[in-house]
């Protein structure tokens, strides 16, 4: 039994709260557990210098962690570690967006954690593509998108280790602190792979306990993309 009751290849608990802000195109907060952040997508009319004239759209994003989501104070700056975390969240994102479809539009995502727990560059994923769900509806709503076509499947992560020799789902920080090996995962609903981020922290790990780990979190992402379309349904 793992350190908050649940089975091997069990989600936390989940809670996805969508239009959290006011005034952003399309935002979510979502809760995975204790890590809890605030994804945002905003709209802007243009693209970057190198995209100009193609007809092409872009998205970008940005992570954050709040200076008392954790124990102690973190600063504003996301320094290196946030800004590797808010380059993954680009390029997955951009797997969930048809950028031809999107015009010389820019779509800026901002993820910002409020509570960490663990698993905060999944979460920040996972709720990041809600949010730029309900703003590629609100363009197609409004006249400036024909349809939704620009918004392709569900895009969701999640991290997957081993922990006291035992495959886990989702680690909070208690077992990802912990854990022999730590990976996370992004996929889409049908189980394609968009990115693997995995690092052996004690010793090493065999492909046989790699592919085991792919499939555990093959299962997770599926709950995730489900819960991801209740949430904008």
């Amino acid at each position: 039994m793992r350190p908050d009751g649940r089975h091997p290849d069990q989600l936390r608990a989940l809670e996805i709260i969508p239009h959290y802000q006011k005034h952003a195109e399309g935002s979510a907060l979502i809760k995975l557990g204790d890590t809890w952040v605030l994804c945002s997508a905003s709209v802007e009319d243009g693209v970057p210098g190198f995209l100009a004239g193609k007809g092409r759209g872009w998205l970008t994003a940005e992570y954050a962690m709040l200076p008392r989501s954790t124990h102690t104070r973190t600063k504003r700056d996301p320094g290196g570690r946030g800004k590797e975390i808010q380059r993954l969240i680009g390029r997955s994102l951009r797997a969930a967006v048809d950028l031809d479809q999107l015009g010389e539009r820019t779509i800026a995502v901002d993820c910002d954690v409020i509570s960490a727990d663990g698993g905060t560059r999944v979460a920040s994923i996972t709720g990041a593509w809600i949010a730029l769900a309900f703003a590629i509806h609100k363009l197609a709503a409004s006249g400036r998108l024909p349809d939704t076509r620009a918004l392709r499947p569900p895009v969701a992560a999640v991290s997957v280790g081993i922990v006291g020799g035992e495959l886990v789902l989702d680690l909070a920080y208690a077992e990802d602190s912990a854990a022999g090996v730590d990976m996370n995962v992004v996929g889409s609903e049908d189980g394609s792979l968009i990115e693997v981020q995995g690092t052996a922290e004690h010793g090493a790990f065999d492909r046989k306990q790699l592919d085991a780990m792919l499939d555990l979190a093959a299962g997770g992402i599926r709950q995730l993309a489900a819960a991801q379309r209740r949430a904008i349904a």
